[in-house]
């Protein structure tokens, strides 16, 4: 009986796992669904992460990501989007606004200064 019990929790526990690290998915957020008063305008909160992690965005349109840090770990005071070639410094509980405007459709990733963090940029 108690091989019995530990082969089920085993399994649970493998299940569990599977679905945990694989099975997740990042929420998007779309400036096109925002309310009115917010087109084209974006904001990400840098805590432990950045949340929303993606963000989708039209192409050829300028779009305003305003970022703010409430969290004091150093690791995420920089944000660095590579593929538009801007590095920005995120002083704590202050809002940074990034304009950015892709030319193509495609994923564009940004991180922390140390790229421990990170997130995705979809222009559609």
């Amino acid at each position: 009986m108690d091989k019995i019990l530990v082969i089920i929790f085993g399994l649970l526990g493998i299940a569990f796992t599977f679905w945990f690290f694989l099975m997740k998915r990042e929420k998007e957020v779309s400036v096109e669904n925002l309310p009115a008063g917010k087109a084209g305008e974006i904001d990400i909160k840098v805590s432990g992460g950045y949340s929303p992690e993606v963000i989708s965005i039209p192409v050829g349109k300028t779009t305003k990501v305003n970022f703010l840090r409430t969290d004091p770990t150093d690791c995420l005071s920089e944000v660095v989007l590579g593929d538009f070639k801007i590095r920005k410094e995120l002083p704590l509980n202050q809002k940074v606004t990034v304009e950015i405007t892709p030319k193509e459709i495609g994923e564009y990733p940004y991180s922390c200064g140390m790229n421990m963090y990170h997130g995705r940029i979809v222009v559609r």
